[in-house]
């Protein structure tokens, strides 16, 4: 593992055949940017990953004006769920909650990421709760729906079929990332420069 990159756990059940479907879109998948887009980026994160949080707060706005925003590029991101797990899954569904679109859901894990560290920080698990229903509190939403959707069972059922999908494409970490299906492993393209070389160099070559 390099110091960029962190593993997620992997349960007995995903331990199983991984779909040959993995790198289909599903109604799991967040994404944002034109269907026609000449270039298919693809996410592996969790919510509770120091280095992916880094790579958001450093990088999404680039990324968004300049290659999603001008139709260049499609972005995917995929649920993942690194150590404590249990906080991860919480984070996500917080983004996810009242079946937040795409854009306001990728607007969200932006203020969950720039949060990471204060809930990470919270202490006990009721803690870590308070500080969610503080996070969704902000975001619009009332302590009732947050814990709706806290609570969500299907939760872990998606997050388990993401970790099935990475496996079948031979990811093991977050941030990891994917030009068009394809893993790519240059460490590079989480630092501005490099996501921007690496990303004008893909596109001058479609």
């Amino acid at each position: 593992m390099t110091p960029h990159r962190r593993r997620f756990l992997i349960t007995a059940a995903a331990a199983t055949s991984a779909p040959a479907w993995a790198y289909a879109q599903s109604s799991d998948d967040m994404t944002i940017g034109l269907a026609s887009a000449s270039l298919h980026l693809t996410e592996y994160a969790s919510m509770t990953c120091p280095h992916c949080a880094q790579f958001h707060l450093a990088n999404w706005t680039a990324l968004k004006a300049r290659y999603i925003d001008t139709g260049r590029v499609r972005f995917t991101l995929r649920e993942m769920a690194t150590p404590p797990p249990a906080v991860a899954l919480a984070m996500f569904q917080l983004a996810r909650c009242e079946r937040a679109s795409p854009d306001e859901y990728l607007r969200r894990v932006g203020i969950l990421f720039e949060r990471q560290s204060a809930i990470l920080g919270a202490g006990t698990l009721g803690d870590v709760r308070d500080a969610l229903l503080a996070a969704g509190g902000e975001l619009g939403l009332s302590q009732a729906q947050i814990l709706a959707c806290l609570n969500d069972p299907e939760g872990v059922q998606r997050i388990q079929r993401s970790i099935e999908g990475a496996m079948a494409l031979g990811v093991n970490h977050t941030p990891s990332f994917l030009f068009d299906g394809v893993l790519d492993e240059d460490h590079a393209f989480q630092t501005p420069d490099g996501m921007v070389r690496i990303l004008d160099a893909r596109l001058a070559r479609l």
